[in-house]
């Protein structure tokens, strides 16, 4: 009676365990660990005469990775109130401490509509972050569409997160 209990305790152990979210390994994370930067987080423009959204993802996510930073496309638009919540809230440093070492491409979604297409990056709604594959494309580790008021950035800031 006893081992029965025993064998049936670890199988639902075991069950339950395999009840989480599975750990795989992406093309964009399968490299040798890097160390993590401390250095603020930034935005970064899109150069002028960008013509190539594939090229462009690419060329940026092996500047940041040489730089020891951690590419995120962010496709937004001036009219989105949750898009220039986090615009400010970057640019005042408020999120420092929370995203050390993430570099942003910033991809405006009607100035740059055909580098987002090209790139993969497309989305129902803004804003969208997505992390950059090493060949120029945006991965499915995303998240996009925020809120409006005061929560804008702390709605956000943990969908974010999650995919870094």
């Amino acid at each position: 009676m006893r081992h029965a209990r025993r064998t049936a305790t670890a199988a639902f152990a075991i069950a339950i365990a395999a009840c989480g979210e599975p750990t795989t390994a992406t093309p964009d994370s399968a490299s040798a660990p890097q160390a993590v930067s401390t250095a603020k987080p930034e935005l970064v423009p899109v150069p002028a005469g960008a013509s190539d959204g594939v090229a462009l993802v690419r060329d940026e996510s092996a500047r940041a990775q040489r730089d020891g930073r951690k590419l995120v496309v962010y496709v937004g638009a001036p009219w989105c109130e949750p898009c220039v919540a986090f615009h400010r809230a970057l640019e005042a440093g408020q999120l420092d401490a929370e995203l050390p070492g993430v570099r942003f491409l910033d991809l405006d979604l009607e100035a740059h509509g055909p580098l987002i297409d090209a790139a993969g990056c497309s989305s129902k709604m803004v804003p969208l972050f997505a992390v950059a594959t090493a060949d120029g494309r945006c991965s499915d580790r995303r998240t996009q569409g925020g809120i409006k008021g005061d929560g804008a950035v702390s709605f956000i800031l943990p969908r974010l997160k999650s995919i870094l």
